[in-house]
């Protein structure tokens, strides 16, 4: 069980793991990972063998939004254009708005993390970012 401000790297592993045993139990695509801490710390990520060249940038991108604007990216997705361009310029460009990064909150509601996943369609890797963060006792925060 998860105890501490930040998602430890034990946790950060044991997400990743949840995440390819639902991709795998789902026939989903290869699928890129990343798991940041609350204070957008990149904690551990993983590419798995067949997915696209660019796909764990892509995996950061959508946890960095997440992190970065405190929702996950489903509820991001929705904002204007001219709003996403200009966050993206803000955070210096890691900032993938599009579902599949999902905020991790402990049980009393405080945002511990973010996980991105990239490699599927947006839904999919959303529903396995879900299962990796709530495999572990925790809270998926998707901005729905």
């Amino acid at each position: 069980m998860y105890q501490g401000v930040f998602v430890k790297l034990e946790v950060a592993q044991s997400i990743l793991a949840g995440v390819l045993a639902d991709a795998r139990g789902r026939g989903l695509n290869p699928l890129a990972v990343a798991v940041l801490d609350a204070r957008g710390a990149l904690r551990a990520l993983l590419a798995q063998d067949g997915t696209s060249t660019k796909r764990a940038e892509i995996a950061m991108g959508k946890a960095n939004a997440a992190i970065s604007m405190g929702l996950g990216t489903r509820d991001i997705a929705k904002r204007p254009p001219h709003f996403l361009a200009a966050v993206t310029h803000a955070v210096g460009g890691l900032f993938v708005p599009v579902p599949g990064g999902v905020l991790v909150k402990d049980a009393a509601g405080e945002i511990i993390g973010a996980v991105g996943v990239s490699g599927d369609t947006s839904d999919n890797d959303e529903a396995a970012a879900i299962a990796g963060i709530t495999g572990q006792g925790l809270v998926a925060d998707t901005g729905a």
